[in-house]
């Protein structure tokens, strides 16, 4: 009586959970179908679309068109033409739907959209907004997204059209009536709430299934909620019992054979089971470790061995292990005290750690190791399983990385000296000039001193201009100098007129040369920032020295103006701004501006920006450029972290 009582019951059981098994799966087609489903809704008459942006909105062409998209594709509720400056100028409106924006005016609902159409413009393709509510007459309302198709053009500006898609109208075309009977689908957010629902009834709540609708710029979360609730019992009980009843004695046969069979079956599966895991332990080249709760190492694998350069047999039973270096056992000992401390507290004991192994010949080296509680199949703890990573390759390929872009920025330094040579010589020419001229006058007067009484005065005031223009070739080689020389990398605190001050002799030496006028644009007090100030006063040569050539062939004597302007954008980033006045950056040019070796002039070595990229990103910061209105010039920012105030309550370290 018991065995068939065993047999129906699991019969039974079977029978439910296929049942609940089929109902979920269907459910899961359906959220599948109607996903791809609205992605080919949502991607259909774009070309449609982008035939409006290459026509004149103000034909009666323009109309009738966007009128037959309108109606051939009943998500789309309005499409609207916008000129340059994002405004619209012509629209047209779905006649399935009432008119929109009445009860709140389209100017005020466009956020969303500026910001997907300058995200398109940007990536210079379509781009769908996050969606938003618009208000209807009567209290009712539509969730909605607009889509954004840009024209790229750079003479005329850069003109838009935007479709308004009804999140309710695509579930709508998306599915079909026999299934908005037997399911609820909705659009929904991240946190649940739901955007927009169809369905005849409301779901049980039952069966489930989530799918990602992605599209361009934008990614719809469809919930689809099964009308059907759980399988009966009753009529699934009185099947389960006919066929338990009509077989019956075959069963007891047939559990006893099975059961004699799965028990061979299980013993050859934990033998396969054990040996695949021990092969996949050998092989590994992460080192596993095993310790009770004493720290007592019970287990080790291969590649934890040749980490630590023991054998098994001589880690085993050792407190504490011959890997740890002496002067750190006690460390150890008491982080190993802390964890059992955090475990006893309820807390995660959970961790990764870097620390240092020592070999057997002394040498030590830096590993991590991550270490969680190894519990058994009862779940409880019964030690501790680590992963142990040698990091000595790691840290010397950062160390060789460090070392080849130090030699990198120093050689373009020297480069950019050596095409600075020039205008160096034509420089220190002026004072040498004068210092000569200035000696010559006071050997003069020298003579002649015997015959006035102000001589004496007049050859000190030469002398005096002798000693200024000497002082002032000084500055100039000072300046050279001190960029060119290699130092250590190290950040310190200043403040950015500084840094200016810096770069300026060099930046006016090519500057007198191509007749530019520098401008600085600095606030009052000038805000600090935290950098290595050899390498940033190098982007900042950089880019101004970039400024000035890009003026000298296309650029008047008259506008030839380069601007330096510092601006704290928030209190943790200060912003950086070098704008010329030349002819701008082409777009096929712009996309590789900053990659290493590439150049536009004959005798660039193409290192000077992609330095600029990698000086900047190790500070935290970032680096790009902006074509300014009517080929006005370009606009390189980047920025750097600003100088760290003081906390009123000093940060506790857990």
């Amino acid at each position: 009586m018991a065995l068939l009582l065993v047999a129906q019951s699991l019969l039974v059981g079977l029978t439910l959970n296929y049942e609940s098994s089929r109902l979920q799966e269907q459910t899961d087609q359906v959220a599948a179908d109607v996903a791809m489903r609205a992605r080919q809704i949502a991607g259909r008459d774009l070309h449609g679309l982008q035939n409006l942006l290459w026509k004149d909105p103000a034909t009666t062409r323009w109309r009738d068109e966007a009128t037959e998209l309108l109606r051939r594709n009943r998500p789309l509720l309005r499409i609207e033409f916008r000129d340059t400056k994002r405004r619209v100028t012509h629209l047209v409106e779905s006649s399935y739907f009432a008119p929109m924006f009445t009860q709140i005016a389209r100017e005020h609902m466009q956020m969303e959209t500026e910001v997907a159409c300058l995200a398109a413009l940007r990536q210079g393709s379509i781009e769908y907004s996050r969606s938003y509510f618009v208000p209807m007459a009567e209290g009712d309302g539509l969730e909605v997204v607009d889509l954004c198709l840009p024209q790229l053009r750079a003479s005329h500006g850069n003109t838009f059209v935007v479709a308004t898609v009804g999140l309710r109208q695509l579930l709508e075309e998306s599915v079909t009536q026999d299934v908005a009977r037997s399911q609820e689908l909705s659009f929904v957010e991240s946190d649940g709430a739901r955007l927009a629902r169809i369905g005849f009834k409301h779901g049980a709540g039952v069966y489930l299934a989530d799918r990602l609708v992605d599209l361009p710029g934008l990614t719809l979360q469809l919930r689809v909620d099964s009308v059907a609730g759980r399988p009966q019992l009753i009529p699934n009980l009185s099947t389960a019992l006919v066929m338990g009843l009509s077989l019956a004695l075959f069963a007891v046969v047939f559990l006893l054979a099975r059961d004699v069979r799965r028990r061979a079956f299980a013993e050859h599966a934990l033998a396969d089971s054990l040996a695949f895991r021990q092969a996949m332990e050998n092989s590994l080249i992460t080192g596993l470790r095993a310790r009770n709760m004493a720290g007592d190492i019970t287990y080790v694998n291969p590649a934890f061995c040749a980490i630590v350069g023991f054998k098994p047999d001589e880690l085993f039973g050792h407190t504490p292990p011959p890997y740890w270096p002496p002067e750190l056992v006690d460390d150890y000992q008491l982080r190993h005290s802390d964890r059992m401390a955090r475990l006893e507290a309820g807390q995660d004991p959970r961790q990764g750690f870097e620390t240092v192994f020592i070999r057997r010949n002394g040498e030590r080296y830096p590993v991590l190791i991550f270490e969680a509680p190894l519990l058994d199949a009862q779940g409880v703890q019964t030690g501790w399983m680590g992963a142990v990573l040698d990091l000595s390759d790691q840290r010397r390929m950062e160390e060789l990385s460090r070392q080849q872009q130090d030699r990198l920025q120093a050689t373009a330094r020297l480069a950019t000296v050596g095409e600075m040579a020039s205008l160096l010589s034509h420089e220190l020419n002026q004072p040498l000039s004068a210092i000569a001229s200035y000696a010559t006058a006071s050997l003069n007067l020298l003579t002649l001193e015997a015959e006035d009484p102000q001589m004496p005065a007049m050859v000190r005031q030469a002398v005096t201009r002798i000693a200024e223009q000497a002082e002032r070739a000084g500055r100039v080689i000072k300046s050279v100098h001190d960029f060119v020389r290699r130092r250590d990398q190290s950040r310190e605190v200043i403040s950015v007129d500084l840094l200016i001050e810096a770069v300026l002799p060099l930046v006016r030496l090519q500057a007198r040369k191509s007749g530019t006028r520098i401008e600085i644009d600095l606030p009052v007090p000038a805000p600090r920032v935290r950098c290595d100030r050899t390498m940033v006063e190098q982007v900042l040569l950089n880019l101004t020295r970039n400024g000035i050539q890009a003026m000298e062939e296309c650029t008047p004597l008259a506008e030839r103006i380069l601007v330096l302007r510092v601006r704290q954008i928030d209190p943790r980033w200060v912003s950086f701004a070098v704008i010329d006045c030349g002819p701008g950056i082409a777009a096929e040019v712009g996309r590789q501006l900053f990659t290493p070796f590439f150049t536009t002039r004959a005798e660039g070595m193409g290192l000077g920006l992609s330095l600029c990229r990698t000086v900047v990103e190790q500070h935290g910061g970032a680096v790009d450029f902006v074509n300014r209105e009517m080929g006005t010039g370009t606009e390189f920012l980047f920025t750097l972290p600003a100088e760290a105030k003081s906390s009123k309550f000093p940060s506790q370290e857990a």
